[in-house]
């Protein structure tokens, strides 16, 4: 009886609802705000878990919101890829929810949670969309609501970097919207299933496909199209540049993949995969050589983003080539990287609260001061290096096996360099974390959720490696990369 139930509740529609409610509530209910904004989150991961049984029963499946089938309606529509997104963005959620309840002023905290909620609504949206013109509303409402909460420390450095990020986010989407105009207009529908049925090698399908991918590479980050990022995320408040890192640049990377899977690969030539893998390998290893170099905690981490959305289209290229484990590759380092990279900014939050900066120079025996926060950066670094056993090596094992499968010793390279210029940068900072510095600095107390929830990310980010064969099941469900040659 429990089960009928919940095989027949739409949960999907209340990952949308739930949070836009919980946003009004907590912005109505100051007084209650934290309380409503972590209640919200945890519920959301319930309902995560929920889709994730009735997805196991039933397979792929969609919901017709209000009764309209496309091209009239909205469909929302549930595989294993949308599912491991909907759930990274519950558990990351979750995290971030109950670390900002101790990072943030009182002040501060009546804009945090109804923005942040929104922002989760968003999410959730975007990744249950199967309609191009959805995902444009979806990435404005991330957009609008990340480059306001990246303001939010209300400092000079913070507020340029906000208003470079919603200038960058503004022209990504205009793009985005113009090949989505573009495509309606030729083929009459903005239904991702229909389209694939009849979107023809036009003049007006190939401007699309460079309109909408080129916005979505700029939102991506994606060298060169990265300049905006390291200044956002070293700027923001240690929440929010969790956030950006592991799943706003994640969204448009999903966007990226849906479109490719069902609307542009017929369009498709060698040169794109050379595009790709040329502009993943640059990423990779000018990201990692300025992570190498800098001098504050958050920077590097920003540019270790960089290099880390490098590797994510050195897999794309190999998949769309035909190498069917280069998906694999692709979402397992989405994944790994998602948890890693949010402990990794959550821990620079923390050194920042304690003693007020983030010179890696002045870390000042933070290993025998802060022992979890020391703890999650190392086991975090141990997937962003990409060691035994952990997700990140999983993630780079299937890429290495892509690339020899299609014997291209050129990403081998890039992949393996990466590896070595990513321990550089990690141990450096763990180095310095077990040093005396020379300086006069004062200290203050980290709420203990403040390094649990770090700890919990870097965590399940190496725990990911262990669980390779039902995540990789679980991704499969309703052959996501079917279309393209991936056996599921």
């Amino acid at each position: 009886m429990y089960l009928k139930l919940v095989l027949a509740t739409p949960w999907e529609v209340f990952l949308i609802l739930l949070p836009i409610l919980g946003g009004l509530f907590s912005f109505l209910l100051p007084k209650f705000n934290k309380a409503i904004g972590i209640s919200t989150l945890i519920l959301t991961l319930f309902f995560v878990v929920f889709i994730a049984l009735k997805l196991r029963t039933r397979g792929a499946f969609y919901h017709l919101v209000g009764g309209w089938d496309a091209p009239l309606g909205i469909n929302l529509y549930i595989d294993g890829l949308s599912l491991v997104m909907l759930g990274l963005t519950a558990l990351i959620g979750v995290g971030a929810s109950v670390y900002a309840g101790k990072y943030f002023t009182q002040t501060q905290s009546l804009w945090f949670w109804p923005i942040w909620l929104f922002l989760i609504a968003g999410l959730n949206a975007l990744f249950l969309s199967q309609d191009i013109f959805n995902f444009y509303v979806t990435l404005e409402l991330i957009g609008l609501a990340s480059a306001a909460l990246t303001a939010l420390s209300n400092t000079k450095e913070a507020l340029t970097g906000a208003m470079r990020y919603l200038l960058v986010t503004l022209l990504g989407s205009l793009a985005y919207l113009l090949g989505v105009a573009l495509l309606y207009h030729g083929f009459g529908s903005v239904d991702i299933a229909i389209l694939s049925n009849t979107i023809e090698s036009t003049p007006a399908a190939w401007a699309a496909m460079g309109l909408m991918s080129a916005g979505l590479l700029l939102k991506s980050a994606l060298f060169p199209l990265h300049f905006w990022l390291p200044p956002a995320h070293a700027s923001a408040p240690a929440p929010i540049s969790a956030v950006l890192s592991a799943l706003i640049i994640k969204a448009s990377i999903y966007i990226q993949l849906r479109l490719w899977i069902s609307l542009f690969f017929p369009l498709h030539n060698f040169y794109f995969e050379i595009f790709f893998a040329v502009l993943g390998s640059i990423a990779v290893l000018w990201g990692s050589v300025q992570a190498l170099v800098q001098t504050r905690l958050k920077l590097l981490i920003a540019y270790s983003t960089v290099a880390q959305v490098g590797y994510l289209f050195l897999a794309f290229s190999l998949a769309l080539g035909g190498v069917s484990v280069a998906w694999s590759a692709l979402i397992y380092l989405m994944l790994s990287h998602a948890l890693a990279k949010s402990a990794l900014f959550l821990v620079a939050g923390n050194l920042l609260h304690f003693h007020g900066h983030d010179r890696i120079i002045d870390l000042d025996r933070i290993a025998q001061r802060l022992p979890l926060s020391t703890a999650a950066f190392a086991l975090a670094g141990v997937s962003i290096i990409g060691l035994p056993l952990s997700g990140g090596f999983i993630g780079k094992w299937f890429l290495l096996e892509a690339s020899l499968a299609d014997n291209n010793w050129g990403i081998t390279a890039v992949v393996l360099l990466g590896g070595l210029l990513a321990a550089g940068y990690i141990f450096k900072v763990l180095g310095f974390t077990f040093t005396k510095t020379t300086r006069t600095q004062k200290a203050q107390n980290i709420p203990l959720s403040m390094e649990l929830v770090p700890l919990c990310l870097a965590i399940m980010a190496v725990l990911t490696g262990f669980f390779a064969t039902p995540l990789l099941s679980l991704i499969h469900i309703g052959n996501p990369f079917g279309n393209i040659g991936a056996a599921p």
